[in-house]
């Protein structure tokens, strides 16, 4: 054999090789691509991802033309070998059986292994440049591919396995949830947080985020009118409750605006009070937030008192409320001791007892259980089973709990202590 035909010979097999490589790259580039980000560049005009979509939508044709190319070269290049094999070295065994692990190895590596980490490496930037060459030999080819994929079909039907063509892969709420978490860079932390809080909010009830009862500022019309008139002038709130002596039954929610202009033109007095009253609204203590927003909505309200199945008042829940569990803390024109909440050198941290545990898990980075009580005060005693007294100390998930001062049968404050990371606690630990 002359080294002319040699030399074609081995430029052939690596030719073979290179395509080779090329379609088990597009396979994997195909089948790793986010569509939904070809969805995206689809809508803005892009051509091969909008080529690369048609292609997925047909899976079976897409890899019948792949698969197709991709065991003819494979099959050429190893009797390419073969006749080289034998032109160099004649009928010798050892020879064929050496030459069969070669291309073995090279297949494995010039044109399986590497070409494939390639395609999933930069599966969303190569899928709209692979399309075109795809798209092209499946027009060429159609029939050929047509005829292969009868047969896969007519055995898919056999064991009774039916493609659904077109499938678009919905995706369930954990799984965009992942998806969100998961996207890094390419989205800021802050919009994460608000799409995560979002999905969490058929989880997540009014009575998490209320208002305590015992924190709920009113007024009682049983009171002086002197005393009523300093109350609401020095309120933080715009809406404030209303009962008459009986602070277990509301009667009303007076809005201060409203009294506002109205004692521009008349003078103030308890009678005028009740004339401004709005009946209140009230919502089951398991209302989800998603729900709650609508019934907002739905019935013209900013505010809602929370009643358990006896109907006893537990709390009072607003839409700001709602909108700062979605985007956290934004504006509020109460001093509010809870934006100081943040570790000190010491690492505690001195919070009233009547603090929601979802607040203190989100601006502590803490793990308080929230599937039972929700403030700190209901939390340890349920885990007490009793009403503790000042200096008293427990830990509970992980953090360290220590009751400061107790008073009406309930905790006033307690110190909390920064948990120890799990690196610290092995080294502090025997």
């Amino acid at each position: 054999m002359s080294d002319l035909t040699l030399t074609l010979q081995a430029a052939a097999l690596v030719v073979l090789l290179v395509l080779s490589g090329c379609f088990s790259m597009s396979e994997t580039v195909m089948m790793a691509a986010n569509r939904y980000r070809l969805r995206s560049l689809a809508s803005q005009g892009n051509t091969g991802a909008t080529l690369a979509l048609d292609l997925l939508a047909k899976t079976d044709r897409l890899l019948g033309v792949i698969l197709l190319f991709n065991n003819l070269v494979n099959t050429a290049a190893a009797t390419l070998v073969s006749v080289i094999t034998l032109e160099l070295f004649g009928n010798e065994r050892w020879a064929l059986g050496v030459a069969t692990l070669l291309v073995t190895f090279a297949i494995l590596v010039f044109a399986e292994i590497t070409p494939k980490v390639i395609g999933a490496t930069y599966a969303d930037r190569l899928a709209p440049i692979v399309a075109y060459p795809l798209a092209g030999l499946l027009r060429a080819f159609y029939f050929v591919v047509w005829f292969v994929n009868l047969f896969s079909r007519g055995l898919l039907w056999t064991i009774r396995l039916q493609p659904k063509e077109g499938d678009n892969g919905a995706l369930s709420i954990d799984e965009l949830r992942a998806m969100v978490i998961d996207s890094g860079q390419y989205i800021p932390h802050k919009h994460r947080s608000m799409l995560v809080n979002l999905f969490d909010l058929e989880n997540i009830t009014v009575e998490d985020v209320m208002t305590p009862r015992g924190a709920i500022e009113a007024i009682d019309l049983t009171d002086p009118e002197e005393q009523l008139r300093r109350q609401i002038a020095t309120s933080f709130h715009t809406r404030l409750a209303v009962y008459d002596g009986d602070s277990e039954h509301v009667i009303g929610v007076l809005h201060q605006r409203r009294l506002l202009s109205d004692t521009l033109q008349d003078t103030f007095s308890v009678e005028r009070i009740r004339e401004l009253l709005t009946r209140p609204y009230f919502v089951p203590a398991d209302t989800p937030l998603y729900s709650q927003i609508q019934f907002f909505q739905e019935n013209q309200q900013r505010l809602a008192f929370v009643v358990d199945e006896y109907g006893e008042i537990l709390g009072l829940i607003t839409l700001e409320d709602i909108i700062e569990e979605l985007i956290g803390k934004f504006t509020t024109s109460i001093p509010d001791a809870g934006n100081r909440m943040a570790w000190s050198e010491e690492g505690n941290v001195l919070v009233d007892g009547s603090a929601n545990l979802r607040e203190l898990n989100r601006r502590l980075d803490l793990a308080l259980p929230t599937d039972g009580p929700k403030t700190l005060n209901g939390l340890i005693i349920e885990y007490l089973q009793d009403i503790p007294e000042a200096g008293v100390s427990m830990k509970i998930a992980d953090t360290p709990i220590e009751v400061v001062q107790t008073q009406d049968r309930m905790i006033r404050t307690a110190r909390l202590f920064r948990p120890l990371a799990p690196t610290q606690a092995e080294r502090s630990g025997p």
